[in-house]
This record gives C-alpha cells, structure tokens and sequence, in this order.
C-alpha cells in the first residue's frame, strides 16, 4: 500500500509553516508525531492513505459568562489543545471516524433525521452538521469521508470538547464537500445547530465561534443569526502572566438539566416583558417588575437575570480593557465576573449539593494562593468541570505544585492562545 504523500511533506518540514501558528516551536516535533501516528492508524483502518490534515482548538471563555444565549457580549479565545485528523473521502454515502479511545461512528448521509437514541453522542453531532449542510443547500449525495482522530482537548474540562468536534466535522465538510462556501461564524452557527437540535444540549453560540474563528475574539450576539466577531489582539506573557484552567475532577457529563435550568429561568423573566433574550429587555424595566418577576419565575431567576445584565457590560468593559492594554483593568473585571456567577448565577454548586462542591472548592483553593493577585473565576458552564485562573508568572511553577497537591496531578493545565481557528493544515 503506498504511503501518503502528507507522510514525506511532514518529514521535509513543508507543513511546519502551517503547523507553527497552531502549536507553536516548542510542540512543533510533537504535533508531527501526532501527525504521523493519525497517518499510520488512518492506513491500517481504512487501507488507503489519507488526503489531508484538520485541526479545531478548545476554546476558553474570558469573559461573559452565559452571555451569548441572552443575546449578550462575551470574550472568549481558541486554545492551544485541539481535536486532530487525518481524513479523506471516501464517495460511499456514509462518514465514518474512528476518534482515539472512543467506539467508532458510522452516519449515513442518505438518512440525517434525528435518532433518539443518538442523543449526547458523537454520532449526533456529525448527522447534525451533515444534515445543517444539506438543509443550507450543500448537495452531500455521492460524498462521505473516513477520518481517524485524536484530541487533547481533555473531555469535561470546560475547554468545549464538543464544540472542537463539532467545529472539525464542519471544516472538513467545508474543504472537503462544500468549496469553502461557509465562513468560521458561519460554521459555529452549524455547529450550534447540531448540538441543541440533535445533540439535546441548548447551548449558546461561543464555544463553537471561539474554536472556529481563533485567537481572542470579542462577540456581540445582539443578532445572533449575524454575530459581530472582533478578533483583539493579546499576548499573555508580555502582560505577565499564565493562563491556568483548573480541573475541579467533577466531570458534567450529567447536568443538562441544570444548564438548562439557567436557560428557562431566564426566559421566564424575558419572557414577561415579550422578549426571547434579556438582552432586548430594559433593566430599569427589570428592576422595577422584581415583585411580580418574584411571583413568576421565583427569586433564583431574578438573582441570574441580575447576573446577566452586569455581565454584559463586564465583558464589554473586559474586551475594551484589553484593547486599551489595562490588564489590572481586565483582571479586576474577571475577578467580579467570577464573584457574580458564584453569587446571582448561582452555576458552581449544582443543585441541592453540600457533599461534593469540587468547583467551588477549586475556586477557594486558588484564591487562596494567589493571595490578592491575578483572577480566578468559575470557567465556562459551570458545576462541575472548571475554574479559570490568571496567575503571574513569577508564582506560576509554585501556584502548579501547589493546587495540584491539593486537587491531584494534573489537574492544572497551563494554556496558550492560539491564533488560528477550525482549519485544513494540507
């Protein structure tokens, strides 16, 4: 069987300009050793070598948290942890993808409805976007690809596995079958559909437009069919510090009720004044309706819709922050950013829990010790999963060996941003 051709391209280093924005020059032998076992495990399952290389980054949210399905403004960046292919087409009519450590997934492109049972599944996701681009016109019959995966991007860190995944499945699409026609918001707004419409989790739109875009973006979504997406421009360790994502060990694999709870809490109180999202709400409106809005949707929708309305103009206030290059300003935001989700939106304890508080405790524990400096705050979702930290450099190695004495090995990762988004690297 001959090799693929992408196997000599790795080994003459013509792929390193594509392959350095996404990892950087300190991974950059690792990614092609990623890169030439996708190559071998795609030949040995497929018979056949691969065409060509796809890469979508997690994402970690800055700023805006639970923002963007109230039509609001959030900050958000791509990381330098991504879902990885190899891939090519196939011409059978079926997508077919073997991911790392997970069972395979076979769609057939001749039958894209719902399947129940395929609820919180990767085969979701992959019928959803193929059936999203069919719905938009991208004639799909005759088509079908094989592509082996694997990803860093842990699952339940917080880092949107799931919107990577979804991002990747639509890239391929894109290159492989539609001619490029989708732009990145464009994508994300595919992705987005697939998760709340076959997936079953009623999810914003930041992940997937941080993981499809790339780099730190400021998000408006006060039209959430047009996204306003502002790409700023931010080196981290020119600022001083790490960016530190904190693994709390509790997984949230099982709480879309309570994502979802925030959802129609919300509406409930948008609801009153004849609107789907706060964002089209007036909050002196608001304010003055809390006793009837207590009656109707109870004093926990009140407390969220008090956090939604600050943290819109937080994430603003963050995005310009940045902008300006006022990092303290930016810190200081993020640290009342955290403080108004723990408080009003009321997302780091999961209902009723007083046992098992590991977010909550992880955001303690981190506080404590940066003791006045840097930011911690809850990290995208919430109740389980992750906390955010920015932390100086000059703590960063004893703030690493500390938290993870008390949380377990590995549970700090530190991040870079990356400045490229969903993509065919060849």
């Amino acid at each position: 069987m001959a090799k693929s051709p992408l196997s000599a391209r790795l080994a003459s280093g013509a792929l390193n300009d594509q392959l350095l924005p996404l990892y950087g020059a300190g991974r950059l032998d690792s990614a092609k050793a990623r890169c030439e076992k996708l190559l071998a495990s795609f030949e040995a399952a497929f018979h056949r070598p691969a065409e060509a290389f796809f890469s979508a980054p997690g994402r970690t949210e800055l700023g805006g948290n639970h923002n963007d399905h109230q039509h609001g403004h959030v900050l958000a960046a791509s990381v330098d942890m991504d879902v990885l292919a190899a891939a090519a087409p196939n011409g059978s009519g079926v997508i077919r993808i073997l991911s790392e450590g997970y069972p395979p997934v076979e769609v057939r492109l001749d039958s894209l409805e719902p399947v129940p049972a395929e609820v919180n599944t990767s085969a979701a996701l992959v019928r959803g976007v193929a059936a999203r681009f069919a719905q938009l016109g991208c004639d799909l019959a005759g088509a079908g690809l094989d592509a082996c995966m694997t990803s860093d991007v842990p699952g339940g860190s917080g880092l949107s596995s799931s919107a990577a995944y979804e991002i990747m499945i639509g890239v391929m699409l894109n290159s492989l079958f539609a001619g490029g026609r989708f732009d990145a918001v464009q994508l994300a707004q595919i992705g987005q559909w697939a998760e709340n419409n076959y997936f079953g989790k009623p999810c914003g739109l930041m992940d997937q437009t941080a993981s499809s875009v790339g780099g730190v973006v400021a998000i408006d979504f006060a039209d959430p069919a047009s996204p306003v997406v502002e790409r700023i421009d931010l080196d981290l360790a020119a600022a001083g510090y790490a960016l530190c994502i904190l693994d709390s060990r509790a997984g949230h694999a099982d709480l879309t009720a309570e994502y979802a709870s925030i959802t129609d809490e919300l509406r409930a109180i948008s609801g009153y004044f004849g609107q789907s999202a706060l964002r089209d709400v007036d909050e002196a409106a608001f304010m003055a309706a809390i006793p009837a809005l207590r009656e109707r949707a109870g004093d926990r929708a009140v407390n969220r819709a008090i956090h939604i309305f600050a943290e819109d103009r937080r994430a603003a206030a963050q995005a310009q922050a940045l902008k300006d290059g006022d990092f303290d300003r930016f810190l200081a935001l993020a640290n009342a950013s955290g403080r108004s989700s723990a408080l009003y939106l009321q997302n780091v304890i999961p209902t009723g829990q007083t046992t098992c508080q590991e977010l909550m405790l992880t955001i303690a524990v981190a506080e404590r010790l940066l003791a006045g400096r840097g930011a911690v705050r809850v990290h995208g979702g919430g109740f389980g999963g992750t906390a955010q930290a920015f932390v100086p450099l000059d703590m960063a190695d004893g703030f690493k060996a500390r938290i993870e004495a008390i949380l377990g090995p590995g549970t700090c990762h530190v991040l870079s941003i990356r400045p490229v988004g969903g993509v065919c690297i060849a």
